[in-house]
């Protein structure tokens, strides 16, 4: 039998189902951009200087994104009862 929910108390099934998925999608963004970002050096020969540069685009592009996936699964996945 389940627990009666108090008003305003933290669901934390809800709060790790939500950082774990954050955690797991920034990852995978992040290694993505930069994987990215090498690759793309690599095709055009930019050396190491371009591709340090494209790497870190890519990798601010992927912080930027798993920044918005946390938002909006917070927003989406109620953190209270």
């Amino acid at each position: 039998m389940t627990q009666p929910a108090v008003p305003g108390s933290v669901n934390w099934t809800n709060v790790l189902t939500v950082g774990s998925a954050a955690i797991l999608i920034a990852t995978q963004a992040i290694a993505t951009a930069i994987a990215a970002g090498w690759a793309v050096a690599g095709l055009f020969s930019l050396g190491d200087v371009g591709e340090y540069a494209l790497m870190g685009l890519f990798a601010l592009l992927g912080i930027y994104v798993s920044v918005l996936y946390f938002r909006r699964a917070a927003k989406a996945e109620p953190l209270r009862h």
